[in-house]
């Protein structure tokens, strides 16, 4: 063998171990990159968990790719490079809230602020509608869109109707204007049937300052009209939606796999809406309804969104919630966040006032903000800690029972599977 031969052999040698470290740095990498695609996992230990159901201890809850995997003992969870650990101590781990009855909207208040204080889903009734967005990082929004009422109706008078009302005079105007609504993302229709003057109710003339507009609120011509308004309140009936247009409202709802909701505080709404067969009523009502009507409303499964924080000056809201509750009647939470007194988040004494008005257990309190709640909004699993929900969760330090405040100030917000806060 020549020079020529063996100096060709050696480079030879030389570019296949050229080659051969090119494939492993490939192969290396490749591996590193499909490790780096599988979805990053969220192990959370707690001394407390509240799963949407019952409370339980000393489990740990999975999440995987924004949603809940497993929920077990902790010695369940083989440790693996892929998970983040966060061990929570002596906390509380609950599903995040749903607020069922908001203005967000409307009013401008920030979303993250709501989501930060423990909301996770809110559902806006009554503010411009679009389809439903968030629950990866953000927070969720589902829309009414704007309420339909009858012409210069309840609550135009006060607000005008700019992304807020519309007046419809027709059973056909009301089938149109339900239809609209959920060709846009409407996830509900909401009705008022709201004629003025409860004692105690925000809207009434006595009550007008509730009517001020939060910081970074709609704007103020708003304001004039709440204004200009204000000293025929007590004296003005105002007009109600009839009883076959609500029908015809809730009859092409229906058809679409929608509910109808109804602002109703006194006795004619009340009628009007068990008549026509509404599904839910949007606040407890201020004035005292009669039980018999009442007894209907349990009857047909109508579910009471509780707004008693809102509506704790009206005479009749506390005597509603506890025959209501006596009756076997369902309430859901709802304080209705941008209203001026209620809190951008959780609303603590509206849980007080759903243990004490509406006589519930903790359990059936925090049921009705979490699990109850995904339920009604038909969105699976919302509202668990079950495998297979969304990963929207919270966490305060120590024990939820001993003070409720604490939910108003969440040390831990998940959503989606995304950390939005962690103070541990």
């Amino acid at each position: 063998m020549n020079d020529t031969s063996i100096k060709l052999t050696f480079s030879s040698i030389k570019y296949l171990k050229f080659l051969l470290i090119i494939a492993l740095t490939g192969f290396i990498a490749a591996i590193s990159l499909a490790q780096d695609a599988k979805p990053k996992s969220i192990l959370l230990h707690a001394a407390r968990v509240f799963d949407g159901d019952k409370f339980r201890t000393n489990v740990s809850v999975l999440i995987t790719d924004g949603y809940i995997t497993q929920i077990d003992s902790r010695e369940s969870f083989p440790l693996n490079g892929n998970m983040t650990i966060i061990d929570l101590g002596d906390a509380t781990l609950l599903p995040g809230f749903i607020e069922l009855h908001a203005h967000l909207s409307y009013q401008k208040v920030p979303a993250e602020t709501v989501l930060k204080h423990g909301i996770t889903t809110i559902r806006d009734l009554g503010g411009p509608v679009h389809k439903p967005f968030g629950g990866d990082g953000r927070l969720r929004i589902l829309t009414s869109g704007p309420i339909i009422t009858a012409p210069n109706g309840y609550p135009i008078p006060i607000l005008g109707d700019k992304d807020i009302a519309i007046a419809v005079s027709s059973e056909e105007e009301g089938r149109k204007v339900a239809r609209e609504l959920i060709n846009q993302g409407s996830v509900i229709i909401k009705i008022a049937l709201e004629p003025g003057g409860e004692k105690g109710a925000p809207w009434s003339a006595h009550h007008d300052h509730h009517h001020e507009i939060p910081n970074g609120g709609h704007n103020n011509n708003h304001h004039h009209n709440q204004a200009k308004h204000a000293a025929s309140h007590s004296n003005q009936t105002w007009p109600l939606l009839s009883e076959k247009i609500v029908k015809a409202i809730v009859d092409e709802a229906h058809k679409n796999d929608r509910r109808v909701t109804a602002h109703i505080a006194e006795i004619k709404g009340a009628q009007i809406a068990i008549d026509a067969g509404i599904d839910e009523w949007a606040h407890i009502p201020c004035d005292i309804i009669p039980q018999h009507l009442l007894e209907k409303a349990v009857l047909q499964k109508v579910k009471l969104i509780t707004t008693f924080d809102t509506l704790s000056k009206c005479a009749g809201a506390s005597h509603n919630a506890s025959t209501w509750a006596a009756l076997g009647g369902e309430f859901l939470y709802g304080s209705e966040i941008a209203h001026p007194d209620i809190p951008w988040g959780i609303d603590a004494q509206e849980l007080i006032y759903m243990k004490q008005m509406g006589g519930m257990k903790l359990n059936d309190v925090l049921q009705a903000a979490t699990s109850k709640a995904g339920q009604h909004l038909n969105i699976p699993l919302l509202g668990t800690l079950h495998p297979g929900a969304p990963a929207d969760i919270i966490a305060i330090k120590g024990n939820s029972t001993d003070n409720l405040k604490k939910l108003e100030y969440p040390d831990l917000v998940i959503s989606g599977g995304k950390i939005i806060v962690n103070n541990f």
